[in-house]
């Protein structure tokens, strides 16, 4: 039998300095039936104020604003808090979040698909599963569990188990994905792909490399082996990726 918990919405609150993105994420909370937004702030001291009174079980949270970051106001919210989902619109500070326990974070412009995936990943974080569910747009194309994706390739969708993913390498407006099965060629950005792969599981090491972490076999300063093959690590990655790494425990 499922608990009242498991039954209850989500309680969520947004915290941005633009106004259009706080309205943006807003009507993508009340289209999410398992979502129920208690709070939306311009002001990131408000909404300190207001969380600390007002406990909720999910922030969108804004990394970049004026007086008060994303990330200090992280660390001021009483413990054991909400979970945190990030949003930014540099890729840059995507990567400061992993240094606080963020379930997720989100790039702007933030597609609907991609939010829902990161409500599911707070309601199944929490416990959250007898709610109703919203169908992402094109949900074919995202990752089940973060098990497997669908890429477009030859005329076709073609399914890839995530774990079989060794590295992504870009050409031009294609990607092709090495993997256990072969080469597969696809019409895809690199940002598309990213926000359908799993988090934490995947580094985007170069601006033509995306790597597994699971089949990476070794880290040097300017290169990487992933399996057998080495690839390089781009000076503006670098700092980046070995972040990532620490983050996971890898080193």
């Amino acid at each position: 039998m499922e608990s009242a918990t498991a039954r209850r919405p989500l309680t969520c609150a947004i915290v941005d300095d633009e106004h259009l993105a706080l309205k943006v994420l807003a009507e993508y909370c009340g289209q999410v039936p398992f979502l129920e937004l208690k709070g939306q702030f311009h002001d990131a001291l408000t909404a300190v104020a207001f969380l600390q009174d007002n406990p909720v079980d999910v922030v969108f949270l804004d990394i970049q604003m004026p007086r008060l970051t994303g990330l200090q106001l992280a660390q001021l919210l009483p413990q054991p808090g909400p979970r945190i989902i990030f949003t930014t619109a540099h890729p840059d500070y995507a990567v400061q979040s992993y240094e606080l326990p963020a379930l997720d974070y989100l790039l702007k412009p933030i597609s609907f698909e991609r939010f829902v995936q990161a409500a599911h990943r707070a309601r199944a974080a929490l416990g959250h599963s007898a709610a109703p569910t919203v169908p992402a747009p094109e949900a074919a194309a995202e990752a089940p569990a973060g098990e497997a994706l669908f890429v477009r390739h030859d005329n076709r969708l073609r399914r890839v188990p995530v774990a079989d993913i060794f590295y992504v390498e870009g050409q031009k407006e294609y990607l092709m994905l090495y993997t256990g099965g072969g080469k597969i060629l696809t019409l895809q950005s690199f940002r598309k792909l990213e926000e359908l792969l799993p988090p934490g599981r995947f580094a985007r090491i170069h601006k033509s490399y995306l790597i597994s972490l699971r089949h990476l076999e070794y880290v040097e300063r300017t290169r990487v082996q992933v399996h057998g093959t080495a690839l390089p690590i781009g000076e503006t990655y670098r700092d980046a990726f070995m972040e990532m790494l620490r983050y996971h425990k890898y080193v």
